[in-house]
């Protein structure tokens, strides 16, 4: 199997890396700057257990081929048109594997090159691009979750999970990846929803009087919108969700957070935005929701004019 990884960021850098240590044919199509520090210093990757740097194989927007079994995407939802732009010398052939937030990205994918050329695909990783170009994983989690959308890839989707279990990751086959990606993004809005809005991480919302509770309401809010869609979040999903959101002394946040506070733009039209839209054309009232999203839509336009 031939993976081209578009990007070497946290999700396509540090899963692509780990493929690599077990022998995976990978390469990274990466933009120029970021192509000539990893081809003279190697994809650096800083892990809690430890460090190591693979030599990857790279090429360029200029330079790629149509010769890819399995294209995998991992932009910000926000960067999706120039990913795909900077894709056009190879994407005749191969299927996609997007790892984005949200759902409005198959939306796009389908209507481009067909559902029979897009996979589903889920990331679970915490990690961030340090000073030096290093990709830097935050915590233990390390998990990606793929399956297929459509039966004419149903073989590669079992294929690239087998590729995984002996990468140093955690890797999953779901047979309803659709499901899976609600299951996340529920996760996520709340998670980004609460973290945006009360500035704070999870454990100092919970150090609240009424952070538990609010938390609490505006889960349900997500929740109420992945059942109007058909994808309702069952127990076991909820129990595990509301675990890490309503954990005591967490430091966990969101990643739009970071980027909020670090001055760089945020998906929060495709994580909370979009998420909404669906409520709103289901009549839900989701207000905390409509808050969450209004902040950031508010915090976005300030940040458009300094």
């Amino acid at each position: 199997m031939k993976t081209l990884i578009l990007g070497a960021g946290g999700i396509g850098g540090y899963f692509g890396a780990r493929l690599i240590q077990a022998g995976a044919d990978v390469t990274f199509l990466l933009r120029e700057k970021r192509k000539q520090l990893i081809d003279s210093a190697g994809l650096q990757i800083e892990t809690p257990q430890g460090n190591f740097s693979v030599q990857p194989r790279t090429v360029t927007a200029a330079t790629v081929k149509p010769e890819y079994d399995l294209i995998v995407l991992a932009p910000k939802a926000y960067d999706l048109d120039d990913a795909l732009a900077s894709l056009a010398g190879a994407d005749s052939r191969g299927v996609l594997l997007p790892f984005l937030n949200g759902l409005d990205h198959l939306r796009v994918l389908d209507a481009r090159y067909g559902r029979a050329r897009v996979m589903g695909g889920v990331a679970h990783i915490a990690a961030t691009i340090t000073p030096t170009g290093a990709v830097k994983q935050l915590n233990d989690l390390h998990r990606l979750t793929v399956g297929a959308r459509d039966a004419a890839h149903a073989a590669l989707a079992r294929d690239f999970a087998a590729l995984g279990t002996g990468a140093g990751f955690d890797s999953v086959h779901s047979d309803h990846i659709e499901q899976t990606l609600w299951n996340k993004w529920v996760f996520l809005a709340t998670l980004a929803g609460m973290t945006t809005v009360c500035q704070g991480s999870v454990g100092e919302i919970l150090a609240t009087s009424e952070g538990d509770a609010l938390t609490r309401q505006m889960f349900a809010e997500c929740c109420a919108v992945a059942q109007a869609s058909g994808f309702p979040i069952n127990a076991e999903e909820q129990g595990k969700a509301l675990a890490m959101l309503t954990q005591k002394g967490s430091a966990f946040t969101a990643s739009m957070l970071r980027d909020l506070q670090g001055g760089q733009r945020t998906e929060h039209e495709h994580i909370l935005g979009d998420m909404v839209r669906r409520g709103q054309k289901a009549g839900l009232p989701m207000d905390l929701l409509r808050l969450a999203y209004t902040h950031m839509a508010v915090r976005s336009a300030q940040a458009s004019k300094s």
